[in-house]
């Protein structure tokens, strides 16, 4: 296969380990290995697990405004208020999660929208693209879908709330159109007929199996010469010349170079550098019904309610809301009956019972970029998490950013406002 751009020189090539086998993790192997560089990729799950496992699939090119906003701030005491409402907190999780929540919010009141967007979008808008060129160099073309995407509304006043998010996606060049119910039920007449307000998205994308999708690119990278090992990774141990061995259950690898991109355990990791980093978690759950009778065609995000529904190749996907509550809680299982709930509003005669559930932890920072760079006081090890409901969409523009700094290129884009040193 033919690399990503130029190869380093012989002496420029490295040893290599990239923890985490997501996507974000799995994708930078890749990029690595075509710059010739010994790659191993450590995670102690299989490639695809986790987020990349669960995640919605939409390839969301227009999704670059800011979590952290004024219109989040004014609507959040509405959300947690109601029981079924897109965001929930785990109340004894609020000591340990009121640091963040501080950040978050001082993060939304600096109003950085358009700034934070622009940097979103450097990352979100080549990926439908990439994805493409990767499923076909894969050999599974059959993996990524091109397309649009609806975003559907029963009530006026929410569809009028969300007109600002839209301007801004049609300001960074992004065709939408606004459409009623007579064009929302001609496109997908399995949709309740309740909706009569739609944002109709262009130009986008989604994969009808994310986990296949990792694979498949997994595959990719051992075949080309890269190696994975499932093991946890216990250390980061190095001295003199810096970080250079993670030990993990299976044995300890040296390395030259070492990327993080482990999701919401990376900033353990990074603790172990003596690199502390805001890095929270947003549980998120997904319900996966097997051969619903009302399928859908595109993936539709239903705007009242925050969450997403996707076809794909196992069933009809609804995947969303946020719980704030750490790692190391258990699933919450009210989330997913309210998940069913109003799925089943959502596509009339849908049957749940059969349905599959999942929750998983979205890495988040206060300012909703990611942490793409170089390691404070490490310069040989590059960090590269953090993308919060993004991961997936972000993460091959991501993989050619984290080969670029390895392989001592200069990035062709401004990774200044991905940089770990903004938080102090």
């Amino acid at each position: 296969m033919p690399p990503t751009s130029a190869q380093p020189s012989p002496s420029d090539k490295h040893r290599v380990v990239v923890v985490g086998a997501g996507i974000v993790g799995t994708v930078s192997a890749l990029y690595l290995r075509r710059d010739g560089h010994e790659v191993t990729l450590i995670d102690r799950d299989d490639p695809g697990q986790g987020c990349s496992f669960g995640n919605a699939g939409l390839l969301a090119r227009s999704s670059f405004a800011p979590i952290a906003g004024p219109d989040t701030l004014w609507n959040a005491p509405k959300w947690l208020l109601d029981p079924e409402g897109p965001l929930s907190i785990r109340w004894r999780y609020l000591p340990k999660l009121l640091p963040w929540l501080i950040r978050f919010v001082l993060a939304g009141l600096k109003n950085n929208v358009k700034t934070d967007a622009a940097a979103l979008h450097v990352l979100t808008d080549p990926c439908v693209d990439l994805y493409r060129k990767l499923a076909d160099e894969a050999g599974r073309p059959d993996l990524v879908k091109e397309g649009d995407y609806l975003q559907v509304y029963r009530h006026k006043a929410e569809f009028e709330k969300a007109r600002g998010d839209f301007e801004l996606r049609r300001e960074f060049g992004m065709r939408i159109d606004e459409i009623g119910g007579d064009e929302i039920r001609n496109l997908e007449p399995g949709l309740s007929p309740d909706y009569e307000y739609a944002y109709h998205v262009h130009d986008h994308g989604f994969t009808v199996n994310p986990e296949g999708l990792v694979q498949a690119i997994a595959d990719m990278f051992v075949s080309e010469g890269g190696k994975i090992v499932k093991a946890d990774v216990v250390d980061i141990a190095g001295e003199g010349r810096g970080p250079h061995n993670v030990v993990t259950s299976n044995g300890s690898f040296e390395c030259d170079r070492m990327v993080i991109a482990a999701g919401a355990f990376s900033h353990r990791l990074a603790a172990k550098l003596g690199i502390n980093v805001p890095l929270e978690t947003e549980r998120g759950y997904h319900i996966t019904c097997e051969n619903p009778e009302n399928n859908l065609t595109r993936p539709v995000m239903e705007g009242d309610c925050k969450f997403l529904t996707t076809p794909m190749a196992m069933g009809l996907r609804f995947a969303g809301t946020v719980e704030l509550g750490g790692v190391d809680a258990p699933m919450n299982e009210r989330r997913i009956r309210m998940l069913e709930r109003q799925a089943k509003r959502m596509v009339p005669g849908l049957v749940t019972e059969t349905a599959t559930s999942w929750m998983g932890f979205r890495p988040t920072f206060p300012d909703s970029l990611p942490i793409i760079g170089p390691a404070p006081r490490h310069p040989k090890v590059v960090f590269a998490f953090g993308h919060q409901h993004l991961g997936l969409t972000c993460a091959p523009k991501t993989g050619q950013l984290v080969a670029d700094l390895v392989s001592g290129r200069a990035p062709n884009v401004d990774i200044m406002p991905y940089r770990a040193e903004r938080f102090g």
